[in-house]
């Protein structure tokens, strides 16, 4: 296809594309991902390192690069880090190597991270396109029942990621595209809309 397009002219997908998908707790951004990477074998999962100890179902280097604050401050010191951020007490950030790398390789990478985080890969000065995706519940009451239904921290801490989530839902106007997540299926099909059209996109390069 190629040779049709006139000079100047190419199509975003022959690049590699960051597909950033943020949202509130809550939003099912894990399911929608892993549903995303099993379809599409062009998508590569970012994996975040955190200060945060695992929950009982997460694997290290899978989920996230569990490490100690001093580590986390190492990579910081050495620029290891695209974006880094704070989330209730622990801190969270992007991996150059996971990212930069593949984008490189012609890989679109699909990131799962805080919403300040998204907002600032977004400036980062990757050099690839950065596309932010927004993923919601269908409604407040579902966002708060999905978060109590975790079971995985007490009353206060439920009351500040309720508290954050309030916050995060402020920045949807910073985002390119707002995806609701009323049931799976449709939520990754629309997500995978998105990623389609992206990739089509024509671009005009030097």
């Amino acid at each position: 296809m190629r040779d049709l397009l006139p000079p100047g002219v190419a199509l975003q997908g022959e690049r590699g594309i960051a597909f950033v998908i943020a949202g509130p707790s809550g939003a099912g951004k894990s399911s929608v991902i892993s549903a995303l990477l099993a379809r599409d074998p062009r998508l590569v999962f970012s994996v975040s390192v955190t200060t945060r100890p695992p929950r009982p179902h997460e694997v290290h280097g899978r989920d996230y690069y569990f490490v100690s604050a001093a580590e986390f401050d190492r990579l910081l010191a050495e620029g290891a880090l695209l974006e880094w951020t704070e989330y209730q007490g622990h801190r969270y950030g992007t991996p150059k190597s996971e990212v930069v790398p593949r984008l490189e390789q012609g890989l679109d990478v699909v990131l799962n991270v805080e919403v300040r985080g998204a907002l600032a890969l977004k400036g980062a000065g990757l050099g690839h396109p950065v596309v932010l995706i927004f993923l919601v519940p269908p409604s407040w009451e579902e966002l708060v029942r999905r978060v109590r239904g975790r079971g995985t921290e007490d009353e206060a801490a439920l009351r500040e990621r309720l508290r954050i989530a309030r916050h995060e839902l402020s920045c949807i106007p910073a985002f390119e595209y707002l995806v609701v997540n009323d049931e799976l299926e449709k939520a990754v099909a629309r997500v995978e809309a998105i990623i389609q059209a992206e990739r089509m996109r024509v671009v005009r390069c030097a």
